[in-house]
Formats: structure tokens, sequence, C-alpha cells
């Protein structure tokens, strides 16, 4: 009988642990989209080496970026139509509401470290394209090759597949079965014509940290949608919608279809919540309830978290897309853990 007490009481303890409803309140805590560990053990070591918050969202989201995390993070992945690769990035200081952001940045590879010289060298709050990666290179960041042979070779493929798939509509030839360069045509209404991004197809370091004082940051880096049209920008550097943050609530981050989430500001909207009252799982599912009421097959999922430790996570459900995976680490952890949440 003792032995299946004990055994009964592991399984509660692994259950509890995984348990997407849990996010009990611990300070402080990390927290990221994807089962990037890597960058949440990053962030968690300057968090708990007396880093500030701004720290550990810079250094974790750096692991994935020179990691490469999933491809979808940092050089060498999602190459656009001319199959370069560019980034995007964006952090924010939840105590004085400044925000650093950067997109289309080339040659680079430090996009959030980037990111985090706009907010703290300049007045501004977003650079983009060339002007940024001037910009970069000015502030001593290196400049480097984005390319690798891994991204040359899904450039290759995507052109010998007729280039397909593409996000282009409304042009000639019909980009369902040629490459460009491409002409305008008549516009056609369809929403059939809309290409949802797969599932697949782009993912995003999204990350908050808030610390034993209650001091939040957020924070994000991709390298965007593989095949995307040059100069696309989607949601991951666009406050309130890749992320948010503020030290008087707490935070969100989103990842997935950033050109459909980000009409919707649903990081903004999830602090909101929290603002009025709502738990972190709550705001979450409400931040991703508003964008399924007009795309009901939107890719896409929410971290939220407040400034007592608590969490939660929601995502949107479409095929090959039921549960989504994220890590925190917290004073109770102590140490990177799995959280999952199953889609609605």
């Amino acid at each position: 009988m003792k032995g299946e007490t004990v055994v009964m009481f592991l399984l509660f303890v692994v259950n509890f642990l995984i348990s997407p409803a849990s996010g009990q309140a611990a300070l402080p805590l990390v927290i990221n989209t994807w089962p990037f560990k890597i960058a949440t053990d990053a962030a968690w070591r300057s968090l708990q080496s007396g880093g500030s918050v701004l720290d550990a969202v810079e250094k974790g989201c750096t692991q994935c970026e020179v990691s490469q995390c999933d491809g979808s993070v940092g050089y060498g992945g999602s190459p656009d139509e001319r199959g370069e690769t560019t980034l995007d990035a964006m952090i924010m200081n939840g105590d004085t509401m400044e925000v650093g952001a950067v997109a289309d940045l080339r040659r680079v590879k430090n996009a959030i470290g980037v990111a985090r010289a706009v907010m703290e060298r300049t007045s501004h709050t977003l650079l983009v394209g060339e002007s940024a990666s001037v910009f970069a290179e000015n502030m001593g960041f290196a400049a480097e090759d984005l390319t690798t042979n891994k991204s040359l070779n899904i450039f290759s493929e995507w052109l010998k597949g007729n280039c397909q798939p593409n996000y282009r509509k409304n042009v000639l030839p019909d980009p369902s079965k040629q490459c460009g360069p491409y002409q305008p045509q008549a516009l056609v209404t369809d929403k059939q014509l809309r290409g949802h991004a797969n599932v697949h197809s782009h993912d995003t370091i999204g990350m908050i940290a808030v610390d034993q004082g209650g001091h939040v940051a957020a924070g994000t880096s991709t390298n965007g949608l593989t095949h995307k049209v040059p100069g696309r920008v989607g949601d991951s550097p666009i406050v309130g919608a890749g992320a948010y943050a503020d030290s008087q609530v707490g935070a969100a981050a989103a990842t997935g279809d950033g050109d459909v989430m980000m009409r919707f500001l649903p990081s903004y909207l999830a602090v909101e919540q929290m603002r009025s009252g709502a738990d972190p799982s709550a705001a979450c599912k409400t931040a991703i309830s508003r964008i399924k009421r007009h795309y009901a097959d939107f890719f896409g999922a929410i971290i939220c978290a407040n400034t007592t430790g608590h969490y939660g996570a929601a995502c949107n459900s479409v095929d090959g897309f039921s549960q989504f995976f994220y890590m925190i680490s917290n004073s109770e952890t102590d140490a990177p853990h799995l959280m999952s949440v199953d889609c609605f």
C-alpha cells in the first residue's frame, strides 16, 4: 500500500508539472514560446546571476539566434523569394514602456541585440531594411553573410518546384503555378486566394521575463516566413502584436501567422485583459478567440504572464496543430520545464 501511495504521489507531481492549467505563481519567471530549452536556460541563468529582465530576454533570444532554433530564428533560415534570409526582432521594457525593434535586417546575426540598441541608443522604436543594417554596423555589430548551405538548398528546391508555395495573389502569371516576375491583374475577392502561413513554414521565439520585484520585459526574434515577398514584415517586431510588456500588469508574446495576427494586436489585448482582472490563461484565450472570429483556420498561439508569476498559454486548433508546447523556468522548477496547452 505504501508503494502504491508513492507511485500515486509521483504521478500527481508529474501531472501537475505538465498540466497546461498549472501556472502556479513563482518569481522570478522566464517563459517562452516553443520547446526552445536552450533559450529558456540562457535567460534563467542571466536572471540568477543578477541580470535584469532586459538582459534575460536579450540573452535568451540571442541564444536562439546563435543556435538557429528550429531553423526559424537566426541566420540561415526562411529564405525569401530572392533566397535571402532577413531578420526581425523586438524588445520591450515594461518599466519605462520603451521599445526597440528591427525589421528586414540584413547581414547582422544578432537581431535582438540590434533591437535593444535601437531602444537604448536612439529615440526611435523601429528601424527597417538596409538602414537598420547600417545602424547596426555603426553600433559595432559585425556584418556577416546570413546565407547557409541549408537556406540555399531550400531556395533552390523552391525554384525547381515552380516557386510553390508563395504569398502572391491577384497577379499574372498565375502564382499557384509559376514563378515571377509578376504583374498585377484585376482584384479577386475570393477568400480562397488567401494563402495562410503553413504550420511548418515559420515560428518565432517570444520570451517574457519577470524578476523577483515584478519588473517585466518581453522580446521576440525570427527570420520570418519562408518564401516571403522581399520586404515583408510580420508581427514579431510590431509592438502589441509580437509582444507587449507592462510592469504594472504583465506581458504577452505571440507566434504564428503574423500577417493575420498583427491585425489584432493579440499581445496588447492579452495584457489589457490581465489589467482588467483576467488570469493569464483566460487572457491568452481571449486574444486567440478575437482572431478566430475572423480567421477560423489561422495558425497561432500566445503566452501570457502577470507580475505575480502566474502564466498561461492558448492556441488555435487547426490541422496539424492541436497542442502548443512552451517553456517555463521559475523558482519552483529552478530549470527549464516543458509545458503544453491543448488548442481550441
